[in-house]
């Protein structure tokens, strides 16, 4: 089965509209149903994201990884990360697994809404949200999406 005229046409206008706001899209990974990638702005890779043909979404996403020796350390700052989310309406996901903790920080805007102001104002909260918890957490030496 072929993929849609629907997740075609998302594809096109996302990677149009990161191109317009000075990002490039690299490893892209178009699977039946789907698109993945990561864009960058020449500085590093920022965050990635996903197009589903099912979903209304564009989803916007960001890693952290840790060892699973810090889970505590985390535990600790959850709440306050929850609130920093909340605040620049992104959500997290966590995932644990024996040798790694690691946490996602999502931001998700509606296709039917999407356009260069909508992207970039989403994009400029999303980095607003990496970059306090990244002061939160004392993370060192963490490059989010920049704004050139």
């Amino acid at each position: 089965m072929k993929n849609s005229k629907v997740l075609e046409e998302r594809i096109r206008r996302v990677k149009v509209l990161f191109k317009e706001l000075g990002y490039r899209i690299v490893g892209d990974e178009l699977v039946e149903g789907g698109f993945t990638a990561a864009f960058d702005n020449g500085s590093g890779i920022h965050g990635g994201f996903c197009i589903d043909e099912d979903s209304k979404f564009l989803e916007i996403g960001y890693t952290f990884s840790f060892s699973s020796s810090m889970a505590e350390y985390l535990k600790d700052r959850l709440e306050e990360m929850l609130k920093i989310c909340y605040e620049f309406g992104c959500y997290i996901n966590l995932e644990k697994s024996s040798s790694e903790f690691s946490f996602s920080l999502f931001s998700k805007t509606y296709f039917s809404g999407l356009n260069y102001f909508s992207l970039r104002d989403s994009l400029r909260d999303f980095k607003i949200c990496i970059e306090q918890t990244t002061e939160l957490l004392d993370i060192q030496n963490e490059k989010p999406i920049s704004e050139d």
